[in-house]
């Protein structure tokens, strides 16, 4: 079953780190990914540039309004995601616990489905 690993930060936390702080943390999802492709389960990742450089977007009764972040309501923002496949829940909870970015941020795992569905 596919899974979403979603990396929820503290927004202001990249503002607070070292430049060399910051590599280093990269440094460590990129090992985290590659080990989750040699296991087999990686579909995808990537980071996310903050919130501050983001939109959001919606349409009502036609029309459409975009919002440029920062969104002050959101004391976090996600900063990054993982795609993987595994059989169960527990064993993307299992791997979301192996992720760098919980030490730092709060790893959200979601199961991959349709909406109509639930």
């Amino acid at each position: 079953m596919p899974y979403a690993l979603l990396i929820h930060e503290p927004r202001d936390r990249r503002g607070r780190r070292t430049r060399e702080q910051g590599i280093a943390e990269y440094d460590s999802m990129l090992r985290f990914g590659a080990t989750l492709t040699a296991r087999g389960i990686h579909r995808g990742s990537d980071a996310l540039m903050p919130d501050a450089q983001g939109a959001r977007v919606s349409r009502q009764d036609g029309r459409t309004t975009v919002v440029d972040g920062p969104f002050a309501e959101s004391k976090e923002m996600i900063g990054g995601f993982f795609l993987i496949d595994v059989a169960t829940r527990a064993e993307a909870i299992a791997i979301a616990a192996e992720c760098p970015a919980a030490a730092w941020a709060t790893v959200e795992v979601r199961e991959i489905g349709t909406c109509h569905d639930q």
